[in-house]
Protein backbone atom coordinates (compact mmCIF):
# COMPACT_ATOMS: atom_id res chain seq x y z
CA UNK A 1 0.00 0.00 0.00
CA UNK A 2 1.49 3.68 -1.22
CA UNK A 3 2.51 5.30 2.06
CA UNK A 4 1.32 8.92 0.31
CA UNK A 5 -2.00 9.59 -1.48
CA UNK A 6 -0.92 11.63 -4.13
CA UNK A 7 -3.12 11.91 -7.05
CA UNK A 8 -1.34 11.17 -10.53
CA UNK A 9 -0.72 14.75 -11.84
CA UNK A 10 -2.82 15.61 -15.29
CA UNK A 11 0.24 16.25 -17.20
CA UNK A 12 1.57 12.02 -16.41
CA UNK A 13 -2.42 10.50 -16.70
CA UNK A 14 -1.55 8.70 -19.67
CA UNK A 15 -3.04 5.36 -21.00
CA UNK A 16 0.46 4.51 -22.93
CA UNK A 17 2.68 5.86 -19.86
CA UNK A 18 0.51 3.59 -17.44
CA UNK A 19 1.62 0.57 -19.73
CA UNK A 20 4.79 1.30 -20.79
CA UNK A 21 5.32 1.77 -16.70
CA UNK A 22 3.94 -1.74 -16.16
CA UNK A 23 6.23 -2.87 -18.97
CA UNK A 24 9.27 -1.75 -16.93
CA UNK A 25 8.17 -3.44 -14.27
CA UNK A 26 7.79 -6.43 -16.03
CA UNK A 27 11.07 -6.33 -17.18
CA UNK A 28 13.04 -6.04 -13.80
CA UNK A 29 10.62 -8.67 -12.39
CA UNK A 30 12.02 -11.57 -14.50
CA UNK A 31 15.87 -9.48 -15.71
CA UNK A 32 16.62 -8.38 -12.13
CA UNK A 33 15.68 -10.64 -9.27
CA UNK A 34 16.78 -10.41 -5.73
CA UNK A 35 20.31 -12.62 -6.31
CA UNK A 36 20.69 -11.35 -9.13
CA UNK A 37 20.88 -7.88 -8.14
CA UNK A 38 22.83 -9.21 -5.01
CA UNK A 39 25.73 -10.51 -6.66
CA UNK A 40 25.72 -6.54 -8.46
CA UNK A 41 26.47 -5.38 -4.87
CA UNK A 42 28.71 -7.92 -4.27
CA UNK A 43 30.55 -7.11 -7.32
CA UNK A 44 30.18 -3.45 -6.68
CA UNK A 45 28.49 -3.32 -10.32
CA UNK A 46 25.82 -4.18 -12.90
CA UNK A 47 26.98 -6.68 -15.15
CA UNK A 48 27.16 -5.58 -19.04
CA UNK A 49 25.11 -7.66 -20.04
CA UNK A 50 21.95 -6.29 -18.26
CA UNK A 51 22.41 -3.14 -20.21
CA UNK A 52 22.62 -5.43 -23.39
CA UNK A 53 18.71 -6.65 -21.78
CA UNK A 54 17.36 -3.25 -21.33
CA UNK A 55 18.33 -1.58 -24.40
CA UNK A 56 16.81 -5.24 -26.11
CA UNK A 57 13.77 -3.99 -24.15
CA UNK A 58 13.51 -0.56 -24.90
CA UNK A 59 14.23 0.75 -21.74
CA UNK A 60 17.67 2.74 -23.40
CA UNK A 61 17.37 6.20 -24.83
CA UNK A 62 13.40 6.15 -23.69
CA UNK A 63 12.78 9.94 -24.73
CA UNK A 64 15.57 9.91 -27.69
CA UNK A 65 14.08 10.70 -31.02
CA UNK A 66 13.32 7.59 -33.03
CA UNK A 67 15.36 7.95 -36.13
CA UNK A 68 18.35 7.70 -33.54
CA UNK A 69 17.53 4.71 -32.29
CA UNK A 70 15.58 5.80 -29.03
CA UNK A 71 11.95 5.23 -28.22
CA UNK A 72 10.29 8.33 -29.31
CA UNK A 73 9.01 9.19 -26.32
CA UNK A 74 9.05 12.53 -23.89
CA UNK A 75 10.74 12.40 -20.87
CA UNK A 76 7.63 11.35 -18.55
CA UNK A 77 8.52 7.98 -19.96
CA UNK A 78 11.85 8.06 -18.15
CA UNK A 79 10.35 9.45 -14.99
CA UNK A 80 8.25 6.41 -15.21
CA UNK A 81 11.09 4.37 -15.56
CA UNK A 82 12.96 5.37 -12.83
CA UNK A 83 10.49 5.18 -10.48
CA UNK A 84 10.01 1.32 -11.32
CA UNK A 85 14.03 0.87 -10.64
CA UNK A 86 13.18 2.51 -7.76
CA UNK A 87 10.16 0.41 -6.26
CA UNK A 88 11.39 -2.44 -7.70
CA UNK A 89 14.98 -1.83 -5.69
CA UNK A 90 17.32 -2.63 -9.21
CA UNK A 91 20.55 -1.07 -7.12
CA UNK A 92 23.34 0.33 -9.26
CA UNK A 93 21.50 0.31 -12.95
CA UNK A 94 22.50 3.78 -13.55
CA UNK A 95 19.72 4.27 -16.08
CA UNK A 96 18.71 7.85 -14.67
CA UNK A 97 22.45 8.82 -15.61
CA UNK A 98 22.79 6.84 -19.14
CA UNK A 99 18.98 7.82 -20.05
CA UNK A 100 18.61 11.20 -18.25
CA UNK A 101 21.54 13.00 -18.08
CA UNK A 102 24.16 11.84 -20.57
CA UNK A 103 21.93 11.18 -23.52
CA UNK A 104 20.37 14.46 -23.47
CA UNK A 105 23.80 16.02 -23.90
CA UNK A 106 23.91 14.40 -27.23
CA UNK A 107 20.61 15.22 -28.23
CA UNK A 108 20.78 18.73 -27.50
CA UNK A 109 24.17 19.79 -28.45
CA UNK A 110 25.93 17.06 -30.97
CA UNK A 111 25.79 17.72 -34.22
CA UNK A 112 23.47 15.62 -36.83
CA UNK A 113 26.72 13.46 -37.14
CA UNK A 114 27.43 12.84 -33.96
CA UNK A 115 23.90 11.88 -33.56
CA UNK A 116 24.13 9.50 -35.51
CA UNK A 117 27.08 8.07 -35.01
CA UNK A 118 26.51 7.82 -31.04
CA UNK A 119 23.19 7.60 -30.09
CA UNK A 120 21.74 4.49 -31.55
CA UNK A 121 24.42 2.09 -29.56
CA UNK A 122 23.68 4.37 -26.80
CA UNK A 123 19.91 3.60 -26.90
CA UNK A 124 20.95 -0.57 -27.52
CA UNK A 125 23.30 -0.72 -24.38
CA UNK A 126 26.19 -1.38 -26.68
CA UNK A 127 27.68 2.08 -25.26
CA UNK A 128 27.61 2.89 -21.44
CA UNK A 129 27.77 6.63 -21.11
CA UNK A 130 29.26 8.55 -18.08
CA UNK A 131 30.26 11.83 -17.57
CA UNK A 132 33.47 13.37 -15.97
CA UNK A 133 33.13 16.42 -14.26
CA UNK A 134 34.87 15.76 -11.18
CA UNK A 135 38.01 16.12 -9.86
CA UNK A 136 40.54 15.44 -6.92
CA UNK A 137 40.32 19.09 -6.52
CA UNK A 138 37.34 19.85 -8.19
CA UNK A 139 33.64 19.25 -7.75
CA UNK A 140 31.30 21.82 -7.70
CA UNK A 141 34.12 24.45 -8.80
CA UNK A 142 33.69 23.41 -12.21
CA UNK A 143 35.63 26.62 -13.47
CA UNK A 144 38.58 25.59 -11.64
CA UNK A 145 38.75 22.01 -13.41
CA UNK A 146 42.48 21.31 -13.99
CA UNK A 147 42.08 18.44 -17.25
CA UNK A 148 42.81 19.99 -20.64
CA UNK A 149 42.69 19.19 -24.12
CA UNK A 150 44.93 21.01 -26.18
CA UNK A 151 44.97 21.13 -30.00
CA UNK A 152 47.32 18.52 -31.68
CA UNK A 153 46.29 18.18 -36.01
CA UNK A 154 43.19 17.05 -36.44
CA UNK A 155 42.55 16.67 -32.75
CA UNK A 156 43.03 17.24 -29.08
CA UNK A 157 45.13 15.62 -26.54
CA UNK A 158 43.11 15.24 -23.06
CA UNK A 159 45.50 15.28 -19.59
CA UNK A 160 43.94 15.47 -16.52
CA UNK A 161 42.57 12.97 -14.00
CA UNK A 162 38.69 12.58 -12.71
CA UNK A 163 37.35 10.75 -9.78
CA UNK A 164 33.58 9.91 -8.19
CA UNK A 165 32.58 8.74 -11.97
CA UNK A 166 29.85 6.88 -12.43
CA UNK A 167 29.77 3.80 -13.82
CA UNK A 168 33.50 4.61 -14.75
CA UNK A 169 34.26 1.02 -14.79
CA UNK A 170 31.92 0.02 -17.07
CA UNK A 171 31.58 2.83 -19.60
CA UNK A 172 33.29 2.70 -22.46
CA UNK A 173 31.40 6.23 -23.95
CA UNK A 174 32.75 8.73 -21.82
CA UNK A 175 31.87 12.89 -21.97
CA UNK A 176 34.94 14.39 -20.45
CA UNK A 177 34.52 18.34 -19.15
CA UNK A 178 37.97 20.03 -20.09
CA UNK A 179 39.96 22.84 -20.81
CA UNK A 180 40.29 24.03 -24.26
CA UNK A 181 41.65 27.43 -23.16
CA UNK A 182 42.93 27.63 -19.93
CA UNK A 183 43.46 31.00 -20.01
CA UNK A 184 39.34 32.29 -20.23
CA UNK A 185 38.11 30.19 -17.04
CA UNK A 186 34.23 29.31 -17.76
CA UNK A 187 34.79 30.62 -21.56
CA UNK A 188 37.39 28.13 -21.91
CA UNK A 189 35.78 24.90 -21.31
CA UNK A 190 34.30 22.14 -23.49
CA UNK A 191 32.99 18.74 -23.47
CA UNK A 192 35.12 15.87 -25.71
CA UNK A 193 34.15 12.75 -26.05
CA UNK A 194 36.31 9.91 -25.41
CA UNK A 195 35.43 6.37 -26.69
CA UNK A 196 37.60 4.28 -24.43
CA UNK A 197 37.79 1.06 -26.41
CA UNK A 198 41.65 1.26 -27.78
CA UNK A 199 42.09 4.89 -26.47
CA UNK A 200 45.52 4.93 -25.49
CA UNK A 201 46.70 6.52 -22.51
CA UNK A 202 43.19 6.43 -20.92
CA UNK A 203 43.17 4.72 -17.94
CA UNK A 204 40.51 3.59 -15.22
CA UNK A 205 41.55 3.63 -11.59
CA UNK A 206 40.37 2.30 -8.54
CA UNK A 207 36.54 1.00 -8.06
CA UNK A 208 35.80 3.35 -4.88
CA UNK A 209 35.20 2.11 -1.83
CA UNK A 210 31.76 3.85 -0.90
CA UNK A 211 29.58 4.31 2.11
CA UNK A 212 26.45 3.09 0.18
CA UNK A 213 25.19 2.16 -3.32
CA UNK A 214 27.28 -1.04 -3.42
CA UNK A 215 26.20 -1.94 -6.88
CA UNK A 216 26.70 1.23 -8.36
CA UNK A 217 30.44 1.23 -9.58
CA UNK A 218 32.11 4.96 -9.12
CA UNK A 219 35.66 4.77 -10.27
CA UNK A 220 38.86 7.34 -10.85
CA UNK A 221 39.75 7.75 -14.61
CA UNK A 222 43.05 9.03 -16.09
CA UNK A 223 43.79 10.90 -18.92
CA UNK A 224 47.54 10.94 -20.28
CA UNK A 225 47.72 12.73 -23.20
CA UNK A 226 44.93 10.79 -24.82
CA UNK A 227 43.84 11.92 -28.16
CA UNK A 228 40.05 12.27 -29.64
CA UNK A 229 39.22 13.60 -32.97
CA UNK A 230 38.48 16.81 -33.86
CA UNK A 231 34.67 16.01 -34.49
CA UNK A 232 34.83 14.47 -30.80
CA UNK A 233 34.16 17.56 -29.66
CA UNK A 234 30.51 17.85 -28.65
CA UNK A 235 28.72 20.50 -30.40
CA UNK A 236 31.95 21.20 -32.78
CA UNK A 237 32.29 24.63 -31.37
CA UNK A 238 35.19 25.13 -28.59
CA UNK A 239 34.39 27.06 -25.44
CA UNK A 240 30.58 26.01 -25.34
CA UNK A 241 31.08 23.35 -22.28
CA UNK A 242 30.35 25.41 -19.65
CA UNK A 243 27.22 26.77 -20.96
CA UNK A 244 26.17 23.25 -22.10
CA UNK A 245 26.50 22.35 -18.61
CA UNK A 246 24.53 24.54 -17.24
CA UNK A 247 21.64 24.68 -19.32
CA UNK A 248 21.59 20.60 -18.59
CA UNK A 249 22.20 20.34 -14.73
CA UNK A 250 18.70 21.57 -13.68
CA UNK A 251 17.56 17.73 -14.90
CA UNK A 252 20.07 16.58 -13.13
CA UNK A 253 18.89 18.19 -9.90
CA UNK A 254 15.18 17.76 -10.88
CA UNK A 255 16.42 13.96 -11.14
CA UNK A 256 17.83 13.40 -7.78
CA UNK A 257 14.69 15.15 -6.40
CA UNK A 258 12.20 12.55 -8.08
CA UNK A 259 14.37 9.63 -6.21
CA UNK A 260 14.91 10.79 -3.03
CA UNK A 261 11.11 12.05 -2.76
CA UNK A 262 10.28 8.35 -3.70
CA UNK A 263 13.06 6.65 -1.69
CA UNK A 264 11.45 9.03 1.56
CA UNK A 265 7.57 7.17 0.75
CA UNK A 266 9.42 3.89 0.33
CA UNK A 267 11.33 4.39 3.95
CA UNK A 268 7.47 4.93 4.97
CA UNK A 269 5.82 2.48 3.49
CA UNK A 270 8.23 0.15 4.69
CA UNK A 271 8.28 1.16 8.25
CA UNK A 272 4.73 1.43 8.55
CA UNK A 273 5.16 -2.43 7.84
CA UNK A 274 7.82 -3.28 10.23
CA UNK A 275 6.00 -0.89 13.39
CA UNK A 276 2.52 -3.27 12.11
CA UNK A 277 4.36 -6.34 12.72
CA UNK A 278 7.00 -5.11 15.58
CA UNK A 279 6.08 -6.04 19.11
CA UNK A 280 7.50 -4.25 22.52
CA UNK A 281 6.12 -4.21 25.38
CA UNK A 282 3.10 -6.29 25.04
CA UNK A 283 2.35 -4.51 22.12
CA UNK A 284 2.79 -3.30 18.59
CA UNK A 285 4.91 -0.70 17.85
CA UNK A 286 2.07 1.32 15.37
CA UNK A 287 -0.23 1.67 18.90
CA UNK A 288 2.69 3.89 20.66
CA UNK A 289 1.81 7.70 20.11
CA UNK A 290 5.76 8.46 19.66
CA UNK A 291 5.60 5.78 16.90
CA UNK A 292 2.07 7.43 15.26
CA UNK A 293 3.28 11.39 15.39
CA UNK A 294 6.67 10.60 13.92
CA UNK A 295 5.34 8.72 11.25
CA UNK A 296 2.70 11.26 10.71
CA UNK A 297 5.57 13.85 10.24
CA UNK A 298 7.45 11.38 8.10
CA UNK A 299 4.42 10.46 5.74
CA UNK A 300 3.67 15.09 5.38
CA UNK A 301 6.94 15.79 4.45
CA UNK A 302 7.17 12.84 2.14
CA UNK A 303 3.81 14.02 0.48
CA UNK A 304 5.43 17.38 0.45
CA UNK A 305 8.14 16.79 -1.43
CA UNK A 306 6.30 14.45 -4.09
CA UNK A 307 3.97 17.26 -4.52
CA UNK A 308 7.04 19.73 -4.93
CA UNK A 309 8.61 17.21 -7.25
CA UNK A 310 5.53 17.05 -9.86
CA UNK A 311 5.32 20.71 -10.01
CA UNK A 312 8.63 20.57 -10.90
CA UNK A 313 8.60 18.20 -13.56
CA UNK A 314 5.43 20.03 -15.00
CA UNK A 315 7.36 22.65 -15.18
CA UNK A 316 10.27 21.15 -16.88
CA UNK A 317 8.29 19.65 -19.50
CA UNK A 318 6.99 22.86 -20.44
CA UNK A 319 10.42 24.50 -20.84
CA UNK A 320 10.34 26.65 -17.94
CA UNK A 321 12.10 25.07 -14.97
CA UNK A 322 14.63 27.19 -14.01
CA UNK A 323 18.48 26.31 -12.11
CA UNK A 324 16.45 28.36 -8.82
CA UNK A 325 13.78 25.80 -8.66
CA UNK A 326 15.71 22.82 -9.32
CA UNK A 327 18.16 23.84 -6.59
CA UNK A 328 15.20 24.07 -4.36
CA UNK A 329 14.16 20.81 -5.66
CA UNK A 330 17.36 18.96 -4.77
CA UNK A 331 18.27 19.93 -1.63
CA UNK A 332 15.23 20.44 0.12
CA UNK A 333 13.80 16.79 -1.23
CA UNK A 334 17.53 15.27 -0.20
CA UNK A 335 17.60 16.72 2.92
CA UNK A 336 14.26 15.71 3.99
CA UNK A 337 15.22 11.71 2.43
CA UNK A 338 17.74 11.85 4.74
CA UNK A 339 15.74 13.15 7.61
CA UNK A 340 12.65 10.93 6.81
CA UNK A 341 15.21 7.65 6.45
CA UNK A 342 17.03 8.32 9.74
CA UNK A 343 14.00 8.94 11.49
CA UNK A 344 12.91 5.34 9.64
CA UNK A 345 15.71 3.59 11.29
CA UNK A 346 15.48 4.86 14.53
CA UNK A 347 11.96 3.36 14.47
CA UNK A 348 13.29 0.32 13.37
CA UNK A 349 15.19 -0.28 16.51
CA UNK A 350 18.74 -2.45 16.72
CA UNK A 351 17.27 -3.95 13.41
CA UNK A 352 17.59 -1.06 11.21
CA UNK A 353 21.31 -1.06 12.02
CA UNK A 354 21.44 -4.39 10.23
CA UNK A 355 22.20 -4.45 6.73
CA UNK A 356 19.53 -7.28 6.27
CA UNK A 357 17.07 -5.04 7.19
CA UNK A 358 16.48 -2.48 3.78
CA UNK A 359 16.02 0.41 5.75
CA UNK A 360 19.64 -0.19 6.64
CA UNK A 361 20.98 0.32 3.54
CA UNK A 362 18.62 2.78 2.06
CA UNK A 363 20.22 5.11 5.40
CA UNK A 364 23.79 4.39 3.40
CA UNK A 365 22.31 4.65 0.00
CA UNK A 366 20.68 8.02 1.07
CA UNK A 367 23.72 10.21 2.39
CA UNK A 368 25.39 10.93 -1.20
CA UNK A 369 22.21 12.81 -2.38
CA UNK A 370 23.09 15.90 -0.19
CA UNK A 371 26.42 15.66 -2.35
CA UNK A 372 26.17 14.60 -5.59
CA UNK A 373 24.71 16.29 -8.47
CA UNK A 374 26.34 19.81 -6.75
CA UNK A 375 26.25 19.85 -3.02
CA UNK A 376 23.48 21.38 -0.96
CA UNK A 377 25.25 24.05 0.17
CA UNK A 378 26.06 24.96 -3.72
CA UNK A 379 21.77 24.98 -4.05
CA UNK A 380 21.25 27.56 -1.69
CA UNK A 381 23.90 29.59 -3.49
CA UNK A 382 22.37 29.25 -6.53
CA UNK A 383 18.83 29.97 -4.90
CA UNK A 384 20.22 33.19 -2.98
CA UNK A 385 21.38 34.97 -6.11
CA UNK A 386 17.67 35.16 -7.07
CA UNK A 387 16.91 36.99 -3.46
Amino acid sequence: MPAIDVPTPAFMDDESLRAFSDSAARFFDQHAPEKRVAKWREDKQVEREFWREAGQAGLLGVSVPEEYGGGGADFRYDVALFEQISRKDVDGFAASLHNGIILPYVVAHGTEEQKKRWLPRLCSGDLVAAIAMSEPGAGSDLQNIKTTAKKDGNGYRINGQKTFISSGQLADFVIVVAKTDPTLGAKGVSLLVVETEGAEGFRRGRKLDKVGQDAADTSELFFDDVFVPADNLLGMEEGQGFKQLMKELPRERLIIALQAALNAELAVEETIAYVKDRKAFGQRLIEFQNTQFKLAEYKTEATLARVFVNHCLEELMAGRLDTAKASMAKYWCTDTENRIIDGCLQLHGGYGYMNEYPIGRMFRDSRVSRIYGGSNEIMKVLIARTL
